[in-house]
């Protein structure tokens, strides 16, 4: 048989073990907050240890855990070596949003329905753990006909900005790949993503008794004035479109705030958090100074109170690096071939940890299990969920095109 006829077979064959592999980890929770992720990182090692695999777990010191809001993280890396040739890092996470409210089926029952597995964490991206070991599975059967190394990064910290996960493997020089993959969807081989920051506004004022406000400064006045400013200005953000397809303009979102004493108080604090999303063009330091003029503008109105602009993350944009192209035509050629449908090289509207590994100069793109869209797949949504079909065929799919890369 022909390589890609090998790959076909071995992983028909191993449509009911993998599915049940993906199973056991959307049935172990690893929600991220509360980021408890060591046991769940523990049973993946062992379902990969079933699999024949060498597991090296990586232990996050406890200090830096707690430091990036966590409780207990392990990384995992799996190597294999089929000869001298380039190294190929293949990473997807295991901490997940909570469930949060509204599903029709146990978030954590991996139950099948029409074909789609529901759970929490299925789509984004415990299905991927299936996905690259059981095509690492695949690339065992071919053995001495392929030369270079495959590994996989299986990480727990994505949901909190993967700090501890690739980024830090990647600066513990844990691994140094020539070349990167990360989680994706099947229909599309991204390769260029937003950015995100995020700014933790305090505005500082003076409580006083309801009855006499003008005793104070009140706090929430003054932070109305800014959000209305916010508001305003992000109005502008639609004329910034991207030129790179699928990503569409930048995004601003306050998403939460806290305040206030008691009804009859003048607030003296309010404390807001702010989301901006910055497309591939941008740059995070410019986009953040920008964001402060506006907001110091509007303090002005109420210059009694104090405010304090404090960043709490800023992850830059994915550009493209010299060398993506190869995993890029790699998987979009399979792709089409296996998926049935023309599939090509986009950018999204996330921001991923893939942009730890293009910050050390590996060139990444972004391909794995699921559908077309977040939306399809209830990412971070009630019932969020898989199409089986789609995982067998993005396996098959990421095989094919890594042995492609090491023949």
């Amino acid at each position: 048989m022909s390589i890609k006829d090998t790959i076909r077979t071995y992983l028909e064959s191993e449509r009911e073990r993998q599915t049940e592999f993906l199973a056991e980890l959307v049935r172990t929770p690893s929600d991220n907050p509360a980021g408890d992720c060591a046991a769940h990182a523990e049973k993946a090692a062992r379902l990969l240890e079933g699999l024949g695999f060498t597991v090296e777990r990586h232990v996050v010191p406890e200090a830096l855990v707690r430091q990036h809001g966590m409780i207990s993280a392990t990384n995992l890396i799996v190597r294999k070596r089929f000869g001298d040739g380039p190294v190929i890092a293949l990473n997807a996470h295991g901490d997940v949003v909570p469930p949060g409210e509204g599903w029709t089926r146990d978030p954590y029952g991996a139950e099948i329905v029409d074909g789609w597995m529901v759970g929490r964490g299925v789509a984004v991206s415990k299905s991927d753990f299936a996905t690259y070991a059981f095509a690492l599975k695949a690339l065992e059967k071919l053995g001495g006909e392929l030369k270079g190394t495959i590994e996989l990064h299986l990480t727990y910290d994505e949901e909190a900005g993967g700090e501890i996960g690739p980024g830090w493997l990647l600066s513990e020089g844990l691994t140094k790949p020539d070349l990167a993959l990360a989680a994706g969807f099947s229909y599309a081989v991204v390769n260029a993503h937003n950015g995100c920051l995020h700014l933790e506004v305090e505005v500082n004022g003076r409580s006083a008794h309801a009855a006499k406000p003008w005793t104070g400064v009140d706090a929430l006045e003054a932070a109305t004035n800014i959000l209305g400013a916010l508001y305003t200005w992000r109005t502008s953000l639609a004329q910034r479109v991207s030129e790179v397809p699928g990503i569409g303009a930048p995004q601003l979102t306050i998403g939460l705030i806290h305040g206030g004493i008691n009804t009859n108080v003048v607030p003296d604090r309010v404390t807001f958090r702010l989301d901006r999303r910055m497309v591939p063009e941008e740059k995070g330091e410019a986009v953040e100074a920008e964001l402060r003029r506006v907001i110091e503008g509007a303090a002005q109105a109420t210059p009694a109170a104090r405010v304090e602009v404090r960043r709490i993350l800023l992850a830059e944009p994915l550009t493209p690096l010299p060398g993506s192209e190869k995993l890029s035509e790699a998987l979009t050629r399979e792709a089409s071939r296996v998926m049935g449908v023309d599939v090509a090289t986009n950018g999204v509207p996330l921001y991923t940890d893939a942009r730890h590994y293009a910050a050390k100069g590996i060139p990444i793109v972004l391909y794995g299990a699921g559908p077309r869209s977040i939306e399809e797949a209830n990412a971070h949504r009630a019932d969020e969920r898989l199409y089986l079909p789609d995982l067998y065929k993005a396996t098959e799919v990421v095989a094919a095109a890594l042995a492609d890369l090491l023949a």
